[in-house]
């Protein structure tokens, strides 16, 4: 190897490091700052900079006035409850789509699917409008089950998931099912659904984080916020006209995180082979 090309390797190698090493230290730094914020009194918060430890790893005071003046308890449980019956309708109706759409042949059959890509590529701010009118006349607004009922809408990146899956799946199990007797129900039930477990996974993934950080549609629809409050919701109790209590809106978003890092940390094999299943086929 010619001392060139040693140069090369070297700065190559170099560089990929410190990318490495950069863009990690990029991303830590906003959860560093935010867990130091979240340890500060009112008077170190402003009196210090963002980076300055506390004087007190053990002052809660910060953790305790945040749950109880924003009401976490009870957003939380209205989180659980919204993000559960959104998967559990999500994966009911997405999987059946996907089923019918990749399985039948029917006029319109591409017609439908341009009409999800379509969908897919509105902003969905842009459709608020008329969205709201809808929640309005059917008196959905204000309404813990009229919020679940709007965010069990068809979700567009879940079918297209469901639909790769389906075909990977061999077709003569289908027909070999059919001629032992069972019917499309059957067929789906107990063939595809548990096939679709990896893709189950990657959707609930994707479905359940966007549902639990929502915010600007839990704050438009759920204005009671005593009683129909949010996680995302909730952390906005400390922010006002007046100047924004950053240490305890940091104290609140570390709570607000810990559920979903548990689930992560005791479900993380699930969620791997959920999330690499059906890269590879054979």
């Amino acid at each position: 190897m010619t001392v060139a090309k040693k140069i090369e390797k070297a700065v190559l190698t170099f560089l990929k490091y410190f990318s490495l090493v950069f863009f990690s230290f990029v991303a830590v730094l906003p959860v560093a700052s935010c867990v130091i914020t979240a340890f500060k009194t009112e008077t170190e918060y402003q009196q210090t900079n963002v980076m300055t430890l506390p004087e007190s790893w053990l002052n809660f005071e910060n953790f305790i006035t945040a749950f109880q003046k924003a009401n976490m308890g009870r957003a939380f449980l209205n989180s659980v409850l919204i993000v559960a019956c959104v998967l559990v309708a999500s994966v009911f109706i997405g999987t059946q789509l996907a089923y019918v759409l990749n399985r039948f042949k029917f006029p319109f059959n591409n017609l439908i699917r341009n009409l999800f890509l379509f969908a897919s590529l509105l902003p969905g701010v842009a459709m608020q409008v008329s969205l709201y009118e809808i929640m309005y006349n059917l008196h959905l607004i204000n309404k813990l089950y009229g919020y679940i009922i709007m965010m069990c809408g068809t979700d567009v990146i879940s079918i297209y998931i469901y639909i790769q899956f389906f075909e990977n799946i061999d077709i003569s199990l289908d027909e070999s099912a059919i001629v032992d007797g069972a019917s499309f129900f059957t067929i789906f039930y107990k063939i595809h659904l548990p096939l679709l477990k990896p893709a189950i996974v990657t959707s609930c993934i994707l479905k359940g984080v966007g549902t639990y950080n929502e915010y600007y549609s839990a704050n438009l629809y759920l204005q009671d916020k005593t009683t129909l409050g949010t996680m995302a919701t909730s952390l906005y109790t400390f922010v006002g006209p007046l100047g924004s209590k950053y240490n305890l809106i940091c104290a609140g978003v570390i709570m607000s995180l810990l559920p979903a890092l548990i689930l992560f940390i005791f479900c993380q094999d699930q969620i791997y082979s959920g999330l690499t299943a059906g890269s590879v086929k054979g």
